[in-house]
């Protein structure tokens, strides 16, 4: 496995799951990337209007003032504070007032040069102005100590307060003479404030986590609509491996997978008719070995010489066995059963009872419940392995276990166990171990009986258990 894969989910719905996923939220960054690009943009040039429309009034109200004879200003600043509700404030100052200027807006510079600009443009290269932005905690009216709060409040209402909003203030200080500078000052007005543009707006950020939702459910049952069918594919070649005799698979879907259920149907229809050849053949072979044989034997039992004939129907016998073992073998492996629940502990316990010597036998079933399968094919599996245990190992101890995954079977006997060169060989047809061959026997035994478990879907593996005796362990799946 790629160092990559083991972070990847193990099913294809899953990666799938992920792939559309990711791609949404790919294309969703890009697309709000773009919006905020856009968003900037847009928010930069309203700004940059909004200023100079506010830059203009600045203008006008400065040229106002200043216009007047000196005497007058002042009493027109009266005026204007009991009148209240004025869009600046305005005062004369006779000095200049520092103040803090704010930090970390993003677009102060912007604002403060545009105003700056349309200012100069208005009134000339001539007066001294300085612009800048201070909050109003950091506000200086009139003088060095005087601050907002200490002004009555009609006369900054609506121009530097903006209850429950806190903006930021904008202050133009311009000389008009030596010991003489027009103070204005004015919160910035919605839309020129807040002056940084958010990434993504609240409303935007909802809309997306909604689309986001949809999009991501209509993904997982997408991909699920399209992992369905190999799941039946799954399913129909796994029951095929217990039972070749299955109704066909739907052909249906998309194109890819009706092409994979078609192969698979027309392989299942292969593997039936070879299973039914091989049956006619062996039925056609035994039939007519049958005839030869008999013939054989009868003109045997004519010949007078008594060691000739002996021999040869030892021979006969022989022959006749291996034809019989060869039939049985076929038979025993052709499982025409339909698959049923099969308790497995009361199996064992059946067997133990129809043993000659049922006290060779002893069982631990740990496992409760019901196994598919087919209950004569697994007796005959379990049958042949208690006789071999019990004919070459004297006792057979058997273990029932539930796992994971299925039924865990081990059978241990007392014998001699397997030398590790003839483990594979044992499976084979008609072979037998050089200390078993003055025994009974046909040498078909382990193979039969893990055939049956293949065609079960399950593992029978052998070893030499630790404390002496063959070990036969047994994996049945659910």
């Amino acid at each position: 496995m790629r160092p990559v894969e083991r972070y990847l989910p193990d099913s294809l719905w899953g990666r799938m799951a992920l792939v559309l996923l990711g791609s949404i939220l790919l294309a969703e960054l890009v697309l709000t990337g773009l919006w905020r690009s856009q968003a900037a943009e847009r928010d930069e040039r309203l700004l940059r209007e909004g200023t100079e429309s506010l830059a203009l009034s600045l203008a006008s109200t400065a040229r106002f003032f200043t216009s007047l004879p000196s005497e007058y200003r002042h009493l027109t600043l009266n005026q204007l504070r009991s009148m209240g509700g004025t869009r600046f404030f305005v005062s004369l100052n006779r000095e200049f007032l520092a103040m803090d200027d704010l930090k970390g807006l993003e677009r102060r510079a912007l604002v403060q040069d545009t105003v700056l600009a349309t200012l100069r443009q208005q009134l000339g290269s001539e007066p001294k102005i300085h612009v800048n932005f201070t909050s109003q905690d950091d506000l200086r009216i009139l003088n060095p100590t005087t601050r907002l709060r200490d002004l009555p409040p009609s006369w900054v209402e609506y121009s530097l307060t903006l209850e429950p909003l806190d903006p930021p203030i904008l202050v133009v200080q311009i000389r008009l003479q030596d010991d003489e500078w027009l103070y204005l000052a004015a919160a910035m007005p919605m839309p020129l404030w807040p002056l940084e543009t958010p990434y993504l707006p609240p409303r935007e950020w909802m809309l997306l986590a909604l689309l986001t939702v949809l999009l991501l459910l209509t993904s997982i049952a997408l991909a699920r609509s399209l992992t369905r069918p190999l799941k039946q594919l799954a399913r129909h070649a796994r029951r095929l491996g217990q039972e070749i005799e299955q109704p066909p698979l739907n052909e249906d879907g998309p194109r890819e997978i009706r092409e994979a259920a078609r192969a698979l149907n027309a392989m299942q229809r292969q593997v039936q008719r070879y299973i039914r050849d091989r049956a006619q053949t062996f039925s056609s072979i035994s039939h007519d070995l049958k005839t030869p044989i008999t013939r054989l034997r009868l003109r045997a039992e004519l010949i007078d010489d008594d060691s000739q004939r002996n021999a040869l129907l030892r021979n006969l016998d022989e022959l006749e066995l291996l034809v019989k073992g060869a039939l049985q073998c076929m038979k025993d492996t052709d499982i025409h059963e339909n698959t049923e629940a099969v308790d497995i502990s009361a199996l064992l316990q059946n067997i133990q009872v129809e043993l000659p010597e049922p006290h060779r036998l002893s069982l631990r079933c740990l496992a409760q419940g019901v196994y598919p399968g087919k209950p004569f094919a697994l007796k005959r599996c379990l049958t042949n392995l208690i006789d071999n245990g019990i004919k070459y190992g004297e006792h057979v101890h058997i273990t029932l276990l539930e796992g994971q995954t299925g039924l865990h079977l081990s059978l241990r006997d007392e014998g001699p166990g397997i030398p590790h060169t003839y483990r594979d060989q044992v499976f084979e047809p008609y072979f037998r171990l050089p200390a078993s061959r003055n025994k009974p026997g046909d040498g078909l035994g382990l193979g039969i009986a893990r055939q049956i478990i293949h065609a079960h879907g399950g593992t029978l593996s052998l070893s030499n258990y630790s404390g002496g005796g063959l070990l036969i362990q047994i994996e049945l799946p659910r």
